[in-house]
């Protein structure tokens, strides 16, 4: 058997379905043994692209899939998607090619050391020096993709080896891990912490966003009634029609969020990761109590320090606090939900002020997408300043309903998420909503969605700017400077790929345009003459 064969039979042993990649000359053995594989091969168009579909495939089922790109140049392009999955905790496994290791006639053309590029950005990175060691490193590597926090995993395998017999093909069985639970003494306290508050909150980071967590925060939430505000990645994880929904916390400082929370004496954190971008619970009460439950130990900085950490099983630990007697008659919640209505009052009022206006803006798209949409509908947002919007006026349902980033918050992401969540949810209607300036630095993806007959809807959001610096540009009182774009006709761009193309040019022509191409069979671009408002209210 071949190293490449070897490969290809641990990756079907993890249950891989799909490896999304750009491959080269150097990966030809394997190309030859997944001809013979049921693991099903989607080239994209940028190796980019490919690691952003596997990293939402694990971000939305906890299971690691593959991206496959070959050295050099397609191993850089790798970069920004390797720091997307790495930072927003999405498991995924990364093949490269190499030149040959044992003897090369190429000297060192195409040749940089990727593993050593790879180290800092993932949470393993390795090179396959024998194909006989490719069982035990495809199994740690995927182990390691999945554990929490989950992440990225880099494999290098070089041409020569790839292509060498193996005498080892022992597989190595995948098997589920049971994460530790918190001890009586630890959960006694816990329970006595948040005994002694008089008006606590809790607070869900993108580190909840997991089945079992779901479930039993959800009972916690309904049985004590303490009022529960979100991170954005976190967004519907709890079903945000719920009584104690407060808000989704979007901006670090200034929130409509931050008036509530300055009435809590303890809060609860569930998940929290430091990575995604902080809300600011300390500036107004340094006194407050902060109680960390999570996998993993509490990362401490100027935003976060808790006193109490609960690490463990998140799902384990919010059972026990279902089940145990937690009083909930020494609470005093009262002005704290009287501060959330009238914070919801100001955001009805806030979506009035673009009643009237001649450009679709921000609310207004929000509001319209979400009474056109089901529950279990699914929107990915790519990078912009509409992602404020959504995260806060968008209430989410079920979980992964609304996908953005948080974290690296990178340009180009949301597309990609887009069609993966679409394959995986071909039932469900799928909506990504983008900048003007993605949709041209991106473009040739559209071919992929096309390619394998994706019903797929792309929000083009066109204000001939890299709107989102332009906004903040204006709010630093720095002159309009260096911003502008110039687009391409967007109708022919879409022909060109074989997809439909609409137009909205008034908010009112928004709906009529949106339910005819959530009807529409294949990709639809719908370009809409967009503008921001001058605050984010």
């Amino acid at each position: 058997m071949k190293a490449s064969d070897l490969l290809v039979k641990c990756l079907e042993n993890e249950w891989v379905e799909y490896i999304y990649g750009v491959p080269g000359e150097e990966n030809l053995d394997l190309l030859e043994s997944l001809k013979h594989s049921p693991i099903k091969l989607i080239i994209t168009r940028n190796e980019q692209t490919a690691v952003f579909m596997a990293a939402t495939y694990g971000r939305l089922t906890g299971k690691a899939w593959v991206a496959l790109a070959t050295l050099g140049p397609g191993a850089t392009n790798m970069v920004t998607g390797i720091a997307h999955a790495q930072l927003g905790g999405m498991p995924v496994i990364v093949i490269t090619g190499q030149k040959p290791i044992k003897k090369s006639k190429q000297g060192r053309f195409q040749i940089i050391d990727v593993v050593g590029m790879m180290k800092p950005i993932t949470k393993r990175a390795t090179s396959v020096p024998n194909g006989n060691r490719i069982p035990s490193i495809v199994r740690q590597a995927f182990k390691v993709a999945e554990d929490e926090k989950p992440g990225a995993v880099h494999i290098e395998l070089a041409e020569d080896i790839a292509a060498e017999v193996v005498s080892e093909t022992t597989l190595f069985p995948s098997e589920k891990i049971r994460r530790p639970q918190i001890d009586e003494k630890m959960f006694h306290l816990l329970v006595d912490r948040i005994r002694q508050a008089k008006t606590p909150m809790i607070l869900v980071w993108s580190g909840a966003n997991r089945k079992r967590i779901t479930k039993y925060l959800t009972k916690f939430i309904e049985k004590t009634n303490i009022p529960f505000f979100t991170s954005q990645m976190w967004k519907g994880v709890v079903d945000e029609s719920l009584p104690q929904y407060m808000w989704t916390a979007a901006l670090t400082s200034g929130d409509y969020i931050h008036p509530v929370i300055d009435q809590a004496d303890l809060l609860i954190v569930v998940g929290y990761d430091i990575v995604e971008k902080p809300t600011n619970y300390r500036h107004s009460n340094e006194d407050r109590q902060v109680i960390h439950i999570n996998f993993t130990p509490a990362e401490v900085d100027d935003m976060y320090m808790p006193q109490l950490e609960v690490v463990g099983d998140i799902g384990n630990t919010l059972w026990q606090l279902y089940e145990s007697d937690l009083d909930a008659s020494c609470w005093d919640l009262t002005l704290i939900y009287k501060q959330i209505q009238e914070a919801k009052n100001s955001l009805t009022i806030n979506i009035d002020q673009e009643k009237g206006s001649a450009v679709m803006m921000p609310r207004t798209l929000i509001s319209s997408l979400r009474s056109l949409l089901w529950n279990d509908d699914i929107i990915a947002l790519d990078n912009g300043l509409y992602k404020v919007w959504f995260a806060r006026n968008y209430p989410a349902y079920q979980p992964n309903t609304l996908l953005l980033d948080n974290a690296l918050a990178t340009m180009w992401a949301g597309y990609s998420v887009g069609m993966v969540a679409k394959m995986i949810h071909p039932d469900r209607n799928v909506v990504c909503v983008v900048g003007d300036g993605w949709l041209v630095m991106n473009l040739w993806d559209i071919e992929t969605a096309v390619r394998l007959w994706l019903d797929l809807v792309i929000i083009v959001l066109n204000d001939n700017a890299y709107g989102m610096i332009k906004w903040k540009q204006k709010d630093m009182w720095f002159a309009d400077y260096g911003l502008d774009l110039q687009n391409p006709d967007f109708m022919q761009l879409a022909a060109s790929f074989g997809a439909h193309w609409l137009r909205v040019s008034h908010p009112d022509e928004f709906d009529a345009v949106m339910k005819k191409s959530l009807d529409n069979k294949g990709v639809t671009i719908v370009e809409v003459v967009f503008s921001y408002p001058d605050k984010v209210q």
